[in-house]
């Protein structure tokens, strides 16, 4: 898939349940854990500590809205899956992640995930902030039309 961003993932025994396929659950994290690697490829987290003027202790983080997963095979322990993130949509304060998890080219499931940009104050209030611009370039690169 042109323009997506890719992460390998090998099934840990933690990730399975008792009939020693993955959890769906596991499967959530997986594509989140993909979604921090394209961040950090890009040089950000998933949490960064801005600077302040005043002192004011602020952070930058992306808090999930909006998860939906279809489910088309099952994986095991020991198995490595390819995960392919891109990007679907890519709003002012928002992004949605197109996710597809394979074995081997064997699909095993896909979904969207919308994060929030927002700002956390010292207080711990958070607030939706628009994306900054740079990471916004940079996250252009990985938009690809469903």
């Amino acid at each position: 898939m042109p323009n997506a961003f890719h992460y390998k993932r090998r099934v840990e025994f933690c990730d399975t349940d008792a009939a020693g396929i993955v959890h769906f659950s596991a499967l959530m994290q997986m594509a989140e854990q993909a979604e921090h690697a394209m961040l950090r490829s890009l040089g950000t987290s998933v949490l960064v500590h801005l600077p302040s003027d005043a002192g004011e202790h602020r952070m930058l983080t992306w808090p999930r809205v909006r998860m939906e997963c279809e489910f088309h095979g099952a994986a095991r322990f020991e198995e490595e899956l390819d995960i392919s993130l891109y990007v679907s949509r890519l709003g002012t304060k928002s992004v949605t992640y197109t996710f597809r998890m394979t074995r081997s080219s064997e699909p095993i499931c896909s979904g969207r995930a919308t994060s929030v940009c927002c700002q956390i104050d010292s207080t711990g209030r958070m607030k939706s902030v628009e994306i900054p611009a740079r990471l916004k370039d940079q996250l252009q690169a990985y938009v690809v039309s469903d």
